[in-house]
């Protein structure tokens, strides 16, 4: 009986052995294919202020520009003003036009101005021979009124004859003034055929006739010289573009499905121009857009906004007309709005959602925005300040498998 109750002892003993090997072996077994956590990035959701901006690029532009074109067509001297140079209005002299040249004469075209010379010579000739033969009539009327006023006084003719006398005298008198004015009109006739004749190196100048001085409208600087050598040139013809280098502005053309979206008065932060970031506001939103074609060859339409720098602020030493700037224009502003990271959401369907890091557990959490930026959207609804949501996640993310925030 004791040799039984002994084995039975040691039986029980190795069963306890044996089952509690097992049983360890078991947990080593289940910790070891257990699923690991995946390490993960996780942002809390915060309540801020988020901006919305409509960004683009611009260029700076002088407000009012002047275009100095030549009044009349004529020979502009070389422009000695270079850009940058200072003028005064009224004061400063930007350019110089006097008369043209004349053309130079072919063979035939000068045998047909000499011929038009030689002609006016014989019809002044002629003009001068009438008025001779006119005045030699003149002079005789004006004997025979004479002595027909002797003739009616003494009564030896009658009333009737005297006024016939006096009535050829005067009508000889108008044409002598007829002959003096053909004699006249035939002169100047000789001196403009004589004028065709004039050769281009030949330079006749009269009093008055050179030449016609361009001063500036205003008090500013030099813009271009658009015109800068010697020259003849037609009448409007652009010869530079004065300006005031000081009071500048900002031009963005924007997609008119963009623009629709800004407001007179907005705030702009202009950048990337080459110095400090700059604010402005929006003056004026264009009424008239245009047919633009991108660099794609797309065909867009795109208005023009222009921006003030903000009042008081002192531009930049060197920033003038034509910079390349970029603009940033506020659209949109919420104070003490749900932030939520844009890199943290993803669509599901046609909704939006975000991993929620819950104790350890990602979990789907489907949101409902409104605004959003480059850097955090606003969470209408759905998600609460406080949480922590996952950023950037990758295809092994799943609702309700296990993760670890990286640096814990």
């Amino acid at each position: 009986m004791a040799d039984n109750h002994q084995q039975s002892i040691s039986y029980a003993k190795r069963r306890m052995v044996w089952g509690g090997a097992a049983a360890l072996l078991g947990l080593f077994l289940v910790w070891a294919f257990w699923p690991a956590a995946i390490l993960v990035d996780v942002e809390k959701i915060t309540k801020g202020e988020i901006k919305i901006y409509v960004e683009a690029n611009g260029r700076t532009r002088v407000k009012d520009v002047y275009q100095i074109s030549a009044p009349v067509s004529g020979r502009v001297l070389r422009i000695e003003t270079d850009a940058g140079d200072k003028v005064v209005s009224g004061v400063t002299v930007l350019s110089v036009i006097e008369p043209a040249e004349p053309t130079f004469l072919d063979a035939r075209s000068r045998a047909e101005a000499e011929a038009a010379v030689e002609a006016a010579v014989d019809a002044q000739s002629q003009a001068a021979a009438a008025l001779d033969q006119a005045r030699a009539q003149l002079k005789f009327f004006k004997g025979e009124l004479d002595r027909s006023r002797q003739l009616a006084n003494d009564g030896t003719i009658s009333k009737r004859a005297l006024e016939k006398s006096e009535l050829d005298w005067e009508t000889q008198t108008a044409l002598v003034k007829s002959a003096e004015a053909t004699y006249k009109v035939r002169s100047h006739e000789l001196q403009t055929a004589n004028a065709r004749l004039i050769s281009p190196n030949a330079r006749h100048r009269g009093n008055g006739d050179c030449c016609i001085e361009i001063k500036s409208p205003i008090n500013g600087t030099v813009l271009r010289v658009l015109q800068e050598s010697a020259g003849v040139v037609a009448a409007g013809t652009p010869l530079l573009e004065v300006g005031n280098p000081e009071e500048i502005e900002v031009v963005v053309d924007l997609l008119t499905v963009d623009a629709i979206r800004i407001r007179e008065g907005a705030e702009v932060k202009i950048e990337n121009w080459g110095g400090e970031s700059l604010v402005g506001t929006v003056r004026m939103i264009e009424p008239y857009g245009y047919t633009k074609v991108s660099v794609l060859g797309i065909e867009e339409q795109r208005i023009d906004v222009v921006i003030d720098f903000l009042q008081g602020t002192k531009l930049p030493v060197g920033l003038g007309h034509g910079f390349r700037v970029e603009a940033s224009i506020l659209e949109w502003k919420g104070a003490d709005v749900v932030r939520v990271p844009v890199s943290a959401l993803f669509r599901t369907g046609n909704e939006w959602a975000v991993y929620v890091n819950d104790n350890g557990t990602a979990r789907l959490q489907k949101v409902s925005i409104g605004h959003i930026n480059n850097v955090v959207a606003e969470a209408v609804s759905g998600l609460t300040s406080g949480e922590m949501v996952i950023v950037h996640p990758g295809d092994k993310v799943k609702d309700g498998i296990r993760v670890s925030p990286r640096g814990k």
